[in-house]
C-alpha cells in the first residue's frame, strides 16, 4: 500500500557509528518502499552551514540520501534545533526539498500537520529566546561569515551548555506546552499532528474545541531507530 515514513532526531555525528549504520540500513531496506521519506530536523547533531559538506560523514549519509532519491522516494527534510543552518546545497546533495515550520500537507486524504515540535516546548523560556536569537536572519548572516572551524568551535560550546542547562531543567519545561499544542491545532483547523524533539515517542490524543486529533511524537534514534509510517489507513510506528 501506498506510504509515507516520518523521521527524527537521529542526531548523527561521527561518534555515534551505530546510529549512522542503523540509519544506512533503513535507507537501503525499508525507505525505498515509500512514497516519501520526511525527516523532521536534527538529522545531525549539528550543522555549521552547507560549507561543512566535505566531512566523510555528510558525505556518507547525502550520497545514501541522494540514491534514495534517485529511486524514486521523494525526500523532504525539515529543520531541527540542532541543524537550522541547513540550506540549499545541502538539500540539493540529499536530492531532497527543505519543508517550512510547521508545514500542512493532505497525507492519503487525512489533513496532516508536520513541525519539529520546538515551538510547542513554550514553559521553556530560555531556549526559546534563544531560538529566537538564531533564527533571525541577521545573526544567521553574521555567524555564517565566520571561518568554518571557529563556526564549529562555537557550536560545541553550544552544545555543552545546552547539556549542562538540561541536567537542571525539570521533565516538564522541556516538555511540550498542551495550550500551545491547542493552539497549533486550532490554528490549523484541527490535522492530525506529527512531531518530533521532546524523544518522547508516543501517540496522544487531544480534544480541541470538541475536535480529536491525534499527535504523533517520534523517537530520537540512540540505541534502537524509529520511524512513523502512514498510509490511506493511519499511522503506526515500526521501531528497528
Amino acid at each position: 500500500m501506498p506510504h509515507s515514513l516520518f523521521i527524527s532526531d537521529l542526531h548523527l555525528c561521527a561518534e555515534q557509528a551505530h546510529t549512522t549504520q542503523l540509519f544506512l540500513n533503513f535507507l537501503h531496506d525499508t525507505a525505498p518502499r515509500a512514497d516519501a521519506l520526511y525527516i523532521l530536523g536534527d538529522l545531525f547533531e549539528y550543522w555549521a552551514g552547507d560549507d561543512d559538506l566535505g566531512t566523510p560523514l555528510h558525505r556518507d549519509i547525502t550520497a545514501a540520501l541522494h540514491a534514495l532519491g534517485t529511486q524514486g522516494t521523494r525526500i523532504f527534510i525539515m529543520h531541527g534545533n540542532r541543524d537550522f543552518l541547513m540550506d540549499k546545497q545541502l538539500a540539493q546533495a540529499c536530492h531532497a526539498a527543505l519543508l517550512p515550520d510547521p508545514t500542512l500537507l493532505d497525507l492519503y486524504g487525512k489533513p496532516t500537520l508536520l513541525t519539529h515540535g520546538d515551538i510547542l516546548c513554550t514553559d521553556d523560556a530560555q531556549y526559546q529566546a534563544f531560538r529566537r536569537q538564531v533564527r533571525n536572519p541577521a545573526w544567521r548572516e553574521a555567524f555564517l561569515v565566520q571561518p568554518l572551524a571557529q563556526r564549529r568551535a562555537q557550536i560545541e560550546q553550544l552544545r555543552k551548555m545546552s547539556e549542562t542547562e538540561k541536567q537542571i531543567k525539570s521533565m516538564d519545561i522541556m516538555d511540550v506546552n498542551p495550550e500551545a499544542v491547542a493552539q497549533l491545532l486550532r490554528q490549523h483547523r484541527y490535522p492530525r499532528l506529527i512531531h518530533g524533539h521532546t524523544h518522547r515517542l508516543a501517540l496522544h490524543r487531544h480534544s480541541v474545541d470538541g475536535n480529536s486529533c491525534e499527535r504523533w511524537v517520534l523517537g530520537d534514534w540512540h540505541a534502537t531507530g524509529n520511524a512513523l509510517l502512514c498510509d490511506a489507513q493511519g499511522c503506526r510506528k515500526l521501531e528497528f
